[in-house]
């Protein structure tokens, strides 16, 4: 085997070994792993907080969810009366557990930004907890496909039309006569 044929075929192995390597992007490198990401959209909801207290709310469909902790300790606030206010609406509020409040209201709210006020009254303390509930549907159309094609493909026709240029100048010295 002449040294031409040789330095071909060791820059051929060269680069099917390294292709691999260059497609490799965040993520596919074997690194460090990044942190966890949220599955899927999270339902719209708002916090309100005071020295005293923190309200979140959580919703669904045309159910609010109210969860009341002390703000010191993050324990349930127990026993406590609530007045809650979404938009213009004075909304009645039902207790579901220690803590948890339940609001239903007329209909699913459409998007858009809408005022909370929500007043806390306890046998020891009273207070005013103002938020915004965010509410923004799910554009279910910007969905991540994850599909790379269009990055790796132009680089598996370069490789390939390589690799056949080499196989073609390997081949090309065989079957040939030197005639004198």
């Amino acid at each position: 085997m002449s040294t031409h044929r040789i330095t071909l075929g060791m820059v051929a192995l060269a680069l099917c070994l390294h292709a691999p390597a260059a497609l490799s992007g965040p993520g596919h490198d074997h690194g460090e792993e990044a942190a966890p990401q949220a599955t899927g959209p999270a339902a719209p909801r708002f916090a309100a907080t005071s020295e005293l207290f923190e309200l979140v709310g959580v919703l669904d469909g045309d159910l609010l969810t109210l969860y009341l902790d002390h703000a010191d300790s993050n324990a349930p606030v127990e026993n406590a009366e609530l007045e809650f206010e979404l938009g213009p609406d004075t909304l009645t509020v039902e207790p579901v557990a220690p803590g948890t409040f339940g609001v239903h209201l007329p209909a699913e709210p459409a998007e858009g930004e809408y005022a909370v006020v929500a007043t806390v009254i306890t046998a020891d303390a009273a207070d005013v907890l103002v938020g915004t509930l965010d509410v923004h549907h799910a554009d279910e159309a910007a969905t991540d496909e994850h599909d790379h094609a269009e990055q790796w493909l132009p680089w598996a026709i370069a490789g390939g039309a390589l690799l056949a240029l080499l196989a073609a100048l390997l081949r090309g010295g065989r079957g040939r006569e030197v005639r004198a």
